[in-house]
């Protein structure tokens, strides 16, 4: 089967994959800027969004790995063109996932104050916090399902209906926010941080709906879930357990770097906030890149085409830089007022600003780090990722966040660690690739 890697056809993927991919961090940075601009605790409600978004973050990504699972398996037998091989296992698979994401609410709710006092949070935006997970949690087993759906269409080379999923329930979002959180008078009282909480849920449901409709109506997956047990169950929960230990890593650095800004003060953790909201959309925009090398180095691998999946590599590589350096380039271009979209408190603007540029950075080390984590995801490698994730995060970011922190170097510190995790988590990925697929390329040619 001739997989097509030409510019054009790595944009097809790409392109719809990055506006799907940017829907999650929307809707925190949504949720970041309306909670910034209320007229009351505007700073106490913004430092629970971020302290909330933060450990929701790590639910949704934890559970959420279903989808590079999936895609992966998917598209190897497109690649080897044995789709109807495959059909049964999307169901299972997604049954699975809502049964988990069920029972992690049904443990989750009721322990709400402890988890945040956890995260060093405290009196009233311990509170806010409370208040905002009670609602935003029940959005959880949906958010999982799209997650799930979204890994289907991928292993079926298709980044179209993700990407208009993803927009309605962006947008939906968005004219929520605006109206729960500021009231719209005579019909809708202003409820501030409960309201971002309502509209979020909300959209998610919308988008779970629109998710299941397309699946049904625009592929031939079912979702009625047919015994046997399907044959690569197995393999998909050892991805997913490789993965959930992966991510249980990552989110080992997000709760460290959210703890420690949560103790410097409420005006470091709302400015860590809006840091860590706008981190975030730039490693998404970049991450259609990453879905595009997700999606076809497993259809790739599956072919046995080894010549073309490290000219894919080298492909995305350029493109993800390039594209890297962009976001950079107008962050800088736009430096001064975008802070302010977020929040007109001096003493978190001071504190923002303070760190900003390196959040700029560090966007085209994301661009090769996700680039290639994408790949050996749609490879199935996920035993690799999870070690060089742990090892990067206990080796490299929690050493490094402690050393700068002693030092009082507080945001600071964090982000500098967060730039030497992304380069420990990048490089090695680089070099094992192309230790493995240039020998493997060079024999096809020979």
């Amino acid at each position: 089967m001739n997989t097509n890697i030409r510019f054009k056809n790595i944009n097809r993927l790409a392109i719809p994959a990055l506006i799907a991919g940017i829907a999650e961090p929307v809707l925190s940075i949504t949720d970041t800027a309306i909670i910034g601009n209320i007229d009351s605790n505007a700073t106490e409600s913004l430092a629970a969004v971020g302290i909330v978004g933060a450990f929701i973050s790590m639910l949704v990504w934890v559970f959420g790995q279903t989808r590079s699972a999936i895609s992966s398996i998917i598209s190897q037998y497109v690649g080897a063109n044995k789709l109807e091989e495959v059909k049964t296992l999307p169901a299972q698979a997604i049954a699975i996932v809502l049964l988990v994401s069920i029972f992690v609410l049904a443990i989750s709710y009721p322990f709400s104050r402890q988890i945040f006092q956890f995260y060093n949070a405290s009196g009233e935006i311990l509170d806010y916090c409370i208040t905002y997970f009670n609602i935003r949690i029940f959005g959880f087993p949906f958010s999982l399902l799209v997650f799930a759906i979204f890994g289907t269409f991928r292993g079926l080379q298709n980044t179209y209906y993700p990407m208009i999923i993803a927009i309605v329930g962006a947008s939906l979002n968005i004219v929520l926010d605006i109206a729960f959180v500021y009231g719209i008078e005579g019909f809708i009282p202003a409820m501030n941080i409960e309201g971002a909480a309502y509209a979020s849920v909300i959209a998610q449901v919308s988008m779970a709906v629109i998710a299941v409709v397309l699946l049904l109506k625009k592929t031939s997956i079912s979702l009625k879930i047919v015994f046997p047990v399907h044959a690569e169950i197995p393999k998909l929960l050892e991805m997913i357990g490789n993965l959930f230990v992966r991510t249980i890593a990552l989110n080992v650095a997000l709760y460290f770097a959210t703890s420690y800004a949560t103790g410097y003060g409420k005006e470091y953790i709302a400015a860590y906030t809006i840091s860590l909201n706008i981190w975030l959309l730039g490693a998404f925009m970049i991450d259609g890149y990453s879905s595009a090398g997700n999606i076809l180095s497993g259809k790739l691998l599956g072919a046995k085409d080894y010549k073309s999946l490290l000219t894919l590599s080298t492909k995305l590589f350029k493109y993800g830089v390039v594209a890297g350096t962009g976001i950079a380039l107008l962050g800088l271009l736009f430096y001064d007022s975008i802070g302010r979209v977020f929040t007109k408190e001096v003493l978190v603007l001071e504190q923002f600003y303070t760190v900003f540029w390196i959040v700029l950075i560090t966007q085209p080390l994301n661009a090769i780090t996700f680039i290639f984590d994408g790949m050996f995801k749609g490879m199935g490698e996920m035993k690799y990722l999870r070690n060089l994730l742990v090892l990067a995060t206990g080796i490299v970011f929690i050493p490094t966040l402690l050393i700068f922190d002693y030092f009082d170097y507080k945001l600071i510190a964090i982000w500098i660690a967060f730039t030497l995790w992304i380069l420990a988590r990048g490089l090695p990925l680089v070099f094992k690739f192309r230790s493995t697929f240039l020998p493997l390329a060079n024999d096809v040619k020979s």
